[in-house]
């Protein structure tokens, strides 16, 4: 392949055009990090539109929707939203996933407040639309402890349910196990299986963002101490996981996935 032109030795359209094209493909310039977040807003926007729009469109029209095809929905969610824009925020549409990068040193921690803002927001304007269209109470589309079982039952479960999904996540994020689609139907097939048996004591959110925007729109925050304490604990206790299985983090394939693909397309942030 040719070297690129100079600047030096262009035009000035061509010179303009040419600073457009570096500064859309550098995405580790700051100025670039309104794509990234855009995409966690819309990603997670998609994820909680499933996520809580199974149990509200149930309580809108009863006996539809299984509890089955709630739990299942979300997975080939994440996985769909994963082969779409995974390449360009990563696709963590989850605070706890967020913080577990950071720690596995896969992700700069100067970007994690504004993922989890704008996945925080996300979230709440699923909510918001789920409950102006389908016209119930967006409590319906939320996570609480089950009737008879105590937070902490709740907490151990979104605890223990969570260790599992950041462990594929991670997982599937390093070495020769980042490969493609793979990881998408990993994550996909796991956020699916945990609802089938995890879901009745506490919802199996896995997600403070997932449980916060249905809570806010209905202002009814029962128990919401869970689907925070609960996922971040168990992301925590995750990434100590990867550490025992893979060692370090910090890695070209790990940061590629945390960060997406476009951003180790012109930047090597560690060693493969």
């Amino acid at each position: 392949m040719a070297d690129k032109q100079p600047l030096a030795s262009m035009g000035p359209i061509a010179r303009y055009e040419q600073g457009i094209t570096d500064r859309i493909k550098d995405f580790n310039d700051p100025r670039q990090e309104w794509r990234r977040l855009f995409s966690e807003l819309l990603g997670t926007f998609f994820l909680v539109l499933v996520a809580a729009g199974g149990g509200m469109m149930g309580q809108a029209f009863p006996d539809t929707i299984s509890r089955t095809a709630a739990v299942v929905a979300p997975g080939l969610m994440v996985m769909a939203i994963i082969l779409f824009m995974g390449k360009v925020s990563g696709a963590h549409l989850n605070p706890a996933v967020s913080i577990a990068f950071a720690l596995r040193r896969d992700f700069p921690w100067w970007r994690l407040p504004g993922y989890i803002v704008v996945q925080l927001i996300g979230a709440t304007l699923a909510a918001w639309f789920l409950h102006a269209v389908v016209n119930v109470s967006a409590k319906y589309g939320s996570n609480y402890p089950a009737h008879g079982y105590s937070n902490m039952a709740a907490f151990w479960m979104e605890f223990i349910l969570t260790v599992g999904l950041v462990s594929v996540i991670l997982g599937t994020a390093s070495g020769a196990q980042n490969v493609g689609i793979l990881g998408a139907l990993g994550v996909g097939a796991y956020i699916a299986l945990a609802g089938l048996w995890g879901s009745p004591i506490s919802g199996a959110s896995m997600n403070p963002a997932r449980t916060f925007g249905p809570d806010l729109v209905s202002r009814t925050f029962t128990g919401y101490w869970v689907y925070v304490v609960g996922p971040i604990i168990g992301a925590a206790v995750a990434v100590g996981i990867a550490f025992v299985l893979r060692g370090p983090g910090g890695g070209k394939a790990g940061s590629g996935a945390a960060q997406g693909d476009i951003f180790t397309e012109t930047h090597d942030p560690g060693k493969s």
